[in-house]
């Protein structure tokens, strides 16, 4: 995980909780890691797959998370990839 600043983690805790509420099935994000397990190396497990996102709603509620917490632009991309890469709710299959 990169460096993060205070203000950086609280907009990564928001823009999960956002997600998960917009997720199918919605859930709390905040329940979800209350309630997760912890594997070997003491980092929380939540069941990401359990949940589905369209991949454009995805990609509005960061970037609507940047705008709220003024995310700077070289750190944009890093953000970005923080919450892909972590526990986010995976992404609709559409239909062609």
């Amino acid at each position: 995980m990169m460096y993060v600043t205070a203000k950086e983690e609280e907009a990564i805790r928001e823009c999960y909780r956002k997600l998960y509420k917009a997720s199918t099935p919605p859930a709390d994000f905040d329940e979800l890691l209350k309630n997760a397990t912890t594997n070997e190396n003491g980092k929380k497990v939540i069941d990401y797959n359990a949940h589905e996102i369209c991949e454009y709603e995805f990609s509005e509620i960061m970037s609507d998370v940047i705008k709220q917490y003024k995310i700077r632009s070289h750190r944009q991309d890093l953000f970005k990839n923080t919450i892909r890469l972590g526990c986010s709710p995976k992404f609709k299959k559409t239909e062609q």
